[in-house]
């Protein structure tokens, strides 16, 4: 008996080790811009529901603790040195990324950008949350929908070197002549996705431009910041925030009529397909023009010829629906 026990084991420890050790779970880095951002936060929900729905897979949250590019860095050579398996960034920077990230590829760390891109050298492709050029003009168009005579209108953006939001406000001002003549951009302002900042952004747009009617915030921050202010300063009514915002954070100011309405792409399903693209280029598809890749229940997306691809269209949010979405996200 003592004989055949001995063997029993002497066997099971030689079929362990031809198995070799058992595979640990795939790391997927979801880095964002900032922690403390709602928007972020939801994120970070639908990359653990990805994961979840993958299996296997483990998400490391993280960003820095103000939207700047040095901090993105140093969390990414800790990364690197972690050896986790795909890095899914928002920059904060286009092109002060690049060297770091090219020395995760290097590592073979996959990469991609989402929300805010990095240059094409830095990743291996990118998901825009929605088109370009349909964001340009749609945040134009939530505030000129409720200016039939047209005036003067402000955008507060995020940072100056944010990707995303220079794409959008370029798209804004490509639309103004000749879809919206009669409305007037006095100006272009960067709170920097911090709450002091931008409100202090906001008063200044607001003793600056005495004819101002809307300020155009393009970033969850700005918008819930710039909305205060007029609350605060008893402007509801004579100037309209409006933007991208979440409806959890937001419903406040479209209840009380500091806003007409906003609109924004479901962060969750950002940070889902993130995850889902992260795990397909880790398993070996390759991100080529014209290859397609599955992001779940979301759909799927085709890679254009800088290997980025538009996930869905912005959706509106106004009195008649913000009840409902505020408690989704």
């Amino acid at each position: 008996m003592k004989f055949l026990h001995k063997l029993a084991i002497s066997t099971a420890i030689a079929a362990a080790l031809m198995a070799g050790p058992a595979s640990a779970a795939e790391r997927i880095a979801l880095v964002v811009k900032s922690l403390g951002n709602g928007f972020f936060d939801a994120a970070a929900k639908g990359a653990e529901e990805a994961a979840k729905e993958i299996g296997d897979i483990e998400v490391i949250y993280t960003g820095p603790t103000s939207a700047t590019a040095e901090g993105q860095i140093e969390i990414i050579n800790s990364l690197i040195a972690q050896q986790v398996d795909a890095i899914a960034i928002s920059a904060n920077d286009p092109d002060a990324l690049v060297p770091v990230l090219k020395k995760a590829m290097d590592r073979g760390i996959k990469v991609i950008s989402w929300d805010s891109g990095v240059a094409k050298d830095g990743r291996m492709l990118h998901l825009n949350p929605s088109d370009t050029k349909l964001i340009g003009e749609t945040i134009i168009k939530l505030a000129a929908d409720h200016l039939p005579e047209g005036g003067e209108v402000a955008i507060l953006s995020a940072s100056s070197t944010a990707t995303n939001q220079n794409a959008w406000i370029e798209a804004a001002k490509e639309v103004l002549p000749t879809k919206f003549p009669k409305i007037k951009l006095a100006a272009v302002v960067y709170g920097d996705d911090d709450s002091v900042k931008s409100t202090n952004e906001a008063k200044g747009l607001i003793s600056s431009y005495p004819d101002l009617k809307a300020i155009i915030a393009p970033t969850t921050v700005g918008v819930v910041a710039a909305a205060q202010v007029v609350t605060d300063q008893k402007l509801i009514g004579k100037i309209n925030v409006t933007g991208l915002a979440l409806p959890s954070e937001f419903k406040k100011f479209i209840d009380n009529g500091a806003s007409e309405g906003v609109a924004l792409w479901n962060p969750i399903d950002l940070g889902y397909s993130a995850v889902y693209l992260s795990d397909q280029l880790v398993k070996g598809k390759k991100a080529e023009p014209g290859a397609t890749f599955s992001i779940g229940k979301v759909g799927s997306i085709t890679l254009d010829d800088t290997n980025a691809a538009a996930m869905a269209a912005p959706y509106q949010f106004d009195k008649s629906n913000i009840e409902k979405f505020s408690k989704i996200y």
